[in-house]
């Protein structure tokens, strides 16, 4: 390898570590998301509202459009994790899939299986948090716009 090629090869794996720490918190924020959503479904189920949107307006007040941004808000990480988990994973598949093709040309197949199980762990775990987080994500805000709706028509009864 020439020099610039080398120094990229060496840059990109700086990066795993990282990457997969970052997946792995993706991973843990997802089931701690999961678990507020299954508490706030039971809520749910028996009449309360959950979210703290009405008690949110009731205390703080102001417009529809100030309740939308709350929303916005409580959402975001949600949104954040859901869209950039699946990057996170294709970038820790990709880091470890050049030490495996290397180590293919020299045979050396337990280097191979090594790199591959990381790289395809890797993105199995950062897809499921994604798929997790994706879910919460949509329903809440379902949940979150009718509360919303109720909002207003109460505001519009006034």
């Amino acid at each position: 390898m020439n020099a610039l090629e080398k120094t990229l090869y060496d840059l990109s794996h700086i990066f795993l570590a990282p990457v997969l720490v970052l997946i792995l918190a993706a991973l843990a924020y997802a089931f701690v998301a999961l678990g507020g959503f299954a508490w706030e479904a039971v809520k749910r189920r028996s009449g309360r509202p959950a979210s703290g949107l009405l008690a949110w307006h009731a205390r703080e007040g102001g417009t529809t459009d100030d309740a939308e941004l709350w929303i916005l808000k409580r959402l975001e990480l949600l949104r954040i994790v859901s869209r950039t988990a699946p990057m996170l994973g294709l970038v820790a598949t990709m880091i470890p899939m050049g030490p495996a093709l290397l180590a293919l040309t020299r045979s050396d197949a337990q280097s191979v299986g090594e790199n591959m199980v990381v790289a395809f762990s890797s993105v199995i775990l950062a897809l499921v948090a994604a798929s997790i987080t994706f879910l919460v994500m949509t329903v809440r805000r379902r949940w979150l716009l009718e509360e919303l709706r109720q909002l207003e028509r109460t505001l519009e009864a006034r």
